[in-house]
């Protein structure tokens, strides 16, 4: 059957490039657009949509930015977005990435090398096609992900986070705007709330995040020749420093910059800074070595407030959000079932909650997961 683009419900924003298509090997249909002239940056996907991605307001301005110094292409992966939806869940693993990223390289730019951005959980396909493809890639900006995936994916707020995609699809946009890109209310939260909950169906989701579980491409960071650039802003919650530390010291020509902020995203939350350090960078700049090895100084964190509970209570909100069950937060806590039902009874009525997926999405946002 022939591929038709998803309309979806989202109308395009003015100042949006049209969308394009191409075709994988394999069959599957992507869309990307290009905006900008000069050396190619291509920005590889990680959950998102295009067309509402480019309705995003601090999203379009970083494309604008970039586009001034850049020829940038930007594509949905297979599964998500504009691009065919259609696709075997088992194909959207590192092979299937692969796969869309030659495909897009091949549609969008010329045969010379092109600087990749790697975002979340496209990181180790971006590492992995450098390494396999030294003459098609320039330079290497890195930011959320690691070698060895399921390592970025370890955080409890990320475990919580993902716990939810598969028990209200709804919720998981909404917290995941809040968590992960820092915006809770007002029209950039709901805007981006929208672009989560686009990006694709839930059984889409929870196939690549657990596909993710497994990718690791530590075998292939040593032939990566690419300068590669890899940035961190995170609060501890999120991803630990030393993470992307690993990524950068495993990486020939790899140097960590530490960013300024704990919002764990690139272009938001100082969007001059962010820019200017990576057109920089993608110009011919070198990061100086103490400056990167040392990095930004972090604020020290207060830590979040504890919310109207006991600590047993808390407990129980904590493991809850983690995916245990009952009967396993019982043995982990060495209590009787009925007991956890209880606190937990207590626990919802407290933070009005109505389920477990609704307090598992307060434990994120209270910064308990």
């Amino acid at each position: 059957m022939a591929f038709r683009p998803w309309p979806g419900i989202i109308p395009r924003v003015e100042g949006m490039p049209a969308l394009r298509y191409t075709t994988t090997g394999d069959g599957v249909s992507l869309a990307y657009t290009v905006t900008g002239a000069g050396p190619t940056l291509v920005w590889m996907p990680s959950l998102g949509n295009l067309v509402a991605q480019w309705r995003v307001p601090p999203l379009r301005e970083a494309y604008r930015r970039l586009a001034e110094s850049v020829r940038l292409v930007l594509y949905d992966g297979r599964g998500t977005g504009a691009s065919d939806r259609r696709v075997d869940p088992a194909g959207l693993g590192l092979d299937g990435q692969l796969q869309d990223l030659a495909a897009v390289l091949d549609a969008a730019c010329s045969p010379g090398p092109v600087a990749l951005l790697g975002y979340y959980h496209s990181v180790p396909a971006a590492v992995a096609f450098a390494a396999r493809h030294p003459e098609r890639v320039s330079r290497l900006v890195l930011f959320g992900g690691a070698l060895r995936l399921r390592e970025a994916m370890s955080p409890q707020q990320t475990q919580a986070l993902l716990w939810l995609v598969d028990r209200d699809w709804e919720l998981f946009a909404q917290t995941a705007a809040h968590a992960w890109l820092g915006w809770d209310s007002g029209e950039n939260g709901r805007l981006i709330a929208e672009m989560f909950r686009t990006a694709c169906s839930h059984d889409i989701a929870t196939a690549i995040f657990q596909h993710a579980e497994s990718i690791d491409v530590s075998a292939d960071a040593a032939s990566v020749r690419a300068p590669a650039l890899v940035l961190h802003r995170q609060g501890e919650r999120q991803l630990s420093v030393e993470v992307s530390r690993q990524l950068a010291d495993a990486l020939p020509h790899g140097v960590l910059h530490v960013l300024d902020g704990t919002t764990p995203t690139l272009f938001f939350e100082d969007p001059g800074a962010d820019l200017d350090l990576v057109t920089g960078f993608l110009g011919g700049e070198e990061i100086p070595a103490a400056r990167a090895a040392m990095g930004a100084p972090t604020p020290p964190d207060a830590g979040p407030q504890p919310p109207p509970l006991t600590d047993r209570e808390l407990q129980v909100l904590r493991l809850l959000a983690g995916g245990s069950s009952n009967r396993q937060i019982a043995r982990a806590l060495g209590i009787a079932e009925h007991t956890v039902e209880r606190h937990a009874g207590n626990l919802y009525r407290k933070i009005a909650a109505r389920s477990r997926a609704e307090a598992a999405a307060y434990a994120v946002r209270e910064g308990w997961a």
